[in-house]
C-alpha cells in the first residue's frame, strides 16, 4: 500500500509539474512581441507585355 501511495504522489507531482511548465511557456510565449512580417527578398511581379 505504501508504494502504491508514493507512486501515485509522485504521479500527481509529476501532471503538476508538467501543467505548470506548459502554462509558464505559453505566458512566456504570449508576452514576446509579435514581429513584423517582411520579406527579405521582394520581386517586382510586374505582368509580362504591358
Amino acid at each position: 500500500m505504501r508504494r502504491l501511495l508514493a507512486a501515485a504522489v509522485t504521479a500527481a507531482l509529476a501532471a503538476a509539474l508538467a501543467v505548470g511548465t506548459a502554462l509558464g511557456v505559453v505566458t512566456a510565449l504570449n508576452t514576446t512581441p509579435e514581429q513584423p512580417n517582411t520579406p527579405l527578398i521582394s520581386y517586382d511581379t510586374a505582368r509580362p507585355g504591358r
